[in-house]
């Protein structure tokens, strides 16, 4: 355990940085930065960017972006809640008065199919098919139904292509679940299909970022630490 606030302002004034210095480089608002060296969590507009700020912090000072997140997790951060299973359909059930009836109905079927099949209006026995006929049902190949061809996925594609990125991934809005949390590193790339839930991200540096989606290059993206909304259609402000 160690002092979150204390670490970071000690770390920017080693390296001779005043908050208006760090807000200039990570567009992260000098108010915001004073909150988190003094553990004002209140001050910050919430929860994701409670933690988007310290790690974007943190990481530009040179510090364990993921250290400072585990630290603030485990003394302040409130655990995903995950919602209970829906229980399976109850198959309908038959009153015990029911089976019996049912069970004289089929005996009434069953009795009137063999007595049609046997006798004709002129009371002779009926052949419903000839017998060429039904050896050539017989020896008729069977055609399979086509199969479906499954449509394909639509993926969106976030890369680090100028630095580190972290990056806050929930399916559909900002309380949805969580699917990624944690910083992308320069080079790498991380992939989420889109064609069936809408992605809410939030963008520690955006600057640092290259989004592709369904294969096409998204070119606008903010200059700042920003929430937005993925989808097939491409990204919108959160």
């Amino acid at each position: 355990m160690f002092q979150i606030g204390a670490s970071l302002r000690e770390a920017r004034t080693r390296r001779g940085l005043s908050p208006a210095d760090v807000q200039r480089a990570i567009r992260i608002r000098e108010r915001y930065l004073t909150a988190l060296e003094e553990e004002k969590w209140d001050l910050l507009p919430g929860e994701a960017y409670a933690k988007g700020f310290l790690r974007t912090y943190a990481e530009y000072l040179g510090l364990d972006g993921d250290l400072y997140l585990d630290e603030w997790n485990s003394r302040f951060g409130h655990p995903e809640e995950v919602p209970a299973p829906e229980p399976p359909p109850r198959e309908p059930r038959l009153g015990p008065l029911m089976r019996p009836v049912l069970a004289g109905l089929a005996i009434v079927v069953a009795i009137a199919g063999a007595a049609a099949w046997r006798l004709g209006s002129d009371g002779k026995a009926v052949h419903t098919k000839s017998t060429s006929t039904a050896r050539t049902a017989a020896h008729a190949p069977v055609r399979k139904p086509p199969a479906s061809v499954p449509a394909a996925r639509v993926y969106a594609v976030f890369r680090a292509a100028r630095g580190n990125c972290w990056l806050l991934v929930r399916r559909s809005n900002a309380t949805g679940p969580v699917l990624y949390e944690r910083t992308l590193a320069q080079g790498t790339t991380l992939r989420l299909p889109v064609d069936r839930a809408v992605l809410w991200v939030r963008v520690g540096a955006p600057w640092n970022l290259e989004i592709t989606v369904a294969g096409r290059r998204i070119t606008e993206l903010p200059t700042a630490p920003a929430n937005l909304l993925v989808s097939t259609g491409g990204i919108a402000a959160a």
